[in-house]
C-alpha cells in the first residue's frame, strides 16, 4: 500500500534517484533542514512494505507580482496589492524505478488537494510552479497550468483547483 506523509528523518533518502541531480540532492541533503526551519513542507510517497520513497513534492508559501497575473484573472483582484499570495509547489520528483506509472500525476493531485484545503483558512490565490525544463512545463500544461508573462513560472488559479475537486467557494 502507498502512503503520502511528511518527510521524516527515518525515510530512506539515500536510494532516491529521479535522474536530476538537483532534485536528488535536495531530498538527500537539504529537505530535512528546510522542513526543520519551516521553509517548506516535504511530502513523500512511500510503499508501506519496502519503505522506499517513490516520489516527493514540496509546498510553501510564496507570492507573485500582481502585474504578472494575466488581466482576465487580475481584474478581480484589488489593485492596491503589489503581489498576491500563492502556494508554491517547489519540487516534484519521481524515483526512476517508479516513473511512467502515474505517480507524478498522483503526487500533483495530492499537492493540489492539500493546497485547496489549506486555502480555506490561509489566503492563496493559486498554486505556482517553476518548471525546471520543457518536459516539466508540458507536464504542468497538461493539467491546466498557465504561464506567467515575463516569468518562467506557471500557475493554476485556486478557483480552477476547487472545481477540479468539486468544491465550491464557501465564502460567497
Amino acid at each position: 500500500m502507498r502512503v503520502i506523509e511528511l518527510l521524516k528523518p527515518s525515510h530512506p533518502k539515500d536510494d532516491f534517484s529521479c535522474g536530476f541531480v538537483l532534485l536528488d540532492n535536495y531530498i538527500k541533503h537539504q529537505a530535512g533542514q528546510d522542513v526543520r526551519r519551516k521553509l517548506t513542507a516535504c511530502f513523500v510517497l512511500t510503499d508501506s512494505e519496502s519503505g522506499l520513497i517513490e516520489g516527493y513534492y514540496t509546498l510553501s508559501n510564496n507570492s507573485i507580482p500582481l502585474n504578472l497575473v494575466p488581466e482576465n484573472f487580475s481584474k478581480h483582484l484589488p489593485p492596491n496589492y503589489s503581489s498576491v499570495p500563492v502556494t508554491l509547489l517547489g519540487r516534484l520528483a519521481v524515483d526512476k524505478r517508479f516513473q511512467r506509472k502515474g505517480i507524478g500525476e498522483f503526487l500533483l493531485m495530492d499537492a493540489l488537494k492539500k493546497s485547496c484545503d489549506i486555502s480555506e483558512t490561509i489566503g492563496s490565490f493559486a498554486v505556482a510552479v517553476d518548471p525546471m525544463n520543457e518536459q516539466a512545463e508540458e507536464f504542468y500544461k497538461k493539467y491546466g497550468f498557465l504561464p506567467l508573462p515575463d516569468s518562467q513560472k506557471m500557475f493554476l488559479p485556486m478557483k480552477t483547483i476547487k472545481l477540479l475537486f468539486g468544491q465550491r467557494d464557501m465564502r460567497k
